[in-house]
């Protein structure tokens, strides 16, 4: 029980600083482009994650963990920051929310495939339900995107409920925050040579705002949600704690409202309550 409410907290932080994530990558794809801002992204954290490794002197992983760490490094290293990137380019950070709520879905399915989980029924109910009432809200709030954009977004969605649920699975061996620090390692060649190759234009162009959301996307949604966010999975469940990515969509309506003071209207707060309850009901039944 201690383990399971451990894992809890931990994982409503690390849903909490990836809230963050695509309102900050919309911001900086107005003056990067989606290639350099996902290999620019992934070296800044790989520089800070072997920093860290080499500070805390962290065994390396085994040769039998490198095919696992590797599929992480695919997933949430290289191809969720791309496709959400290139996605964010044809609509919205509005639009994209309507996504982030098939994740959970995603990485139940791939903690049944990979990581051997087994929810009750009435898990999938609740999860189901949590989806479409976050896909509904978002639909309600900003349309339905473009097509291409919501292929992309379907595509980064599918791979980072893989490198979700495998990165879970390691970090029963590893340790959460060693995992995606070794991941960023092993894809920091690819990614550095790529942001080497492509750079921007014109440096003196770019915005204040740009630069801040490559700081928070770099630093937070790459390195250090992680670290919260694997260790929550770990301890409490794949399939379990990935419902709480239900509540991201809101937990970033909710920075609006107490940061930039926008108003919260009461779909928001009756469609947060049902997503609440269906979070609740899932884990009951995972």
């Amino acid at each position: 029980m201690q383990s399971k409410t451990s894992g809890l907290g931990s994982g409503l932080l690390g849903v909490f600083i990836f809230s963050g994530s695509l309102p900050a990558t919309r911001v900086a794809v107005a003056d990067f482009s989606p290639l350099f801002l996902t290999a620019a992204r992934a070296s800044i954290a790989a520089s800070l994650a072997g920093l860290l490794l080499l500070l805390l002197r962290q065994q390396r992983p085994s040769l039998r963990d490198f095919r696992a760490l590797t599929i992480v490094a695919l997933g949430v290293v290289l191809g969720f920051p791309l496709l959400t990137g290139l996605a964010l380019q044809h609509m919205s950070s509005a639009q994209s929310v309507v996504f982030i709520g098939l994740l959970p879905l995603a990485t139940a399915l791939f903690a049944v495939i990979r990581a051997g989980e087994r929810p009750k029924p009435a898990f999938w109910m609740f999860s189901v339900l949590g989806a479409l009432t976050v896909a509904g809200f978002a639909f309600s709030q900003s349309g339905s995107g473009s097509g291409l954009g919501n292929g992309l977004m379907i595509a980064a969605i599918i791979v980072c409920g893989l490198g979700y649920a495998e990165g879970a699975s390691l970090s029963r061996r590893l340790g959460g925050w060693q995992v995606i620090s070794w991941a960023l390692l092993i894809a920091s060649p690819v990614m550095l040579g790529i942001a080497v190759a492509n750079p921007p234009a014109q440096w003196g162009a770019i915005s204040l705002d740009a630069w801040l959301g490559l700081g928070y996307v770099s630093v937070f949604s790459m390195l250090i949600g992680f670290i919260f966010w694997y260790r929550g999975l770990a301890l409490g469940g794949v399939a379990s704690i990935g419902q709480l990515q239900l509540l991201q969509p809101f937990l970033g309506l909710l920075l609006a409202g107490l940061v930039l003071h926008e108003a919260v209207a009461w779909p928001m707060v009756a469609a947060t309550a049902i997503v609440v309850a269906c979070v609740a009901g899932a884990r009951r039944f995972a």
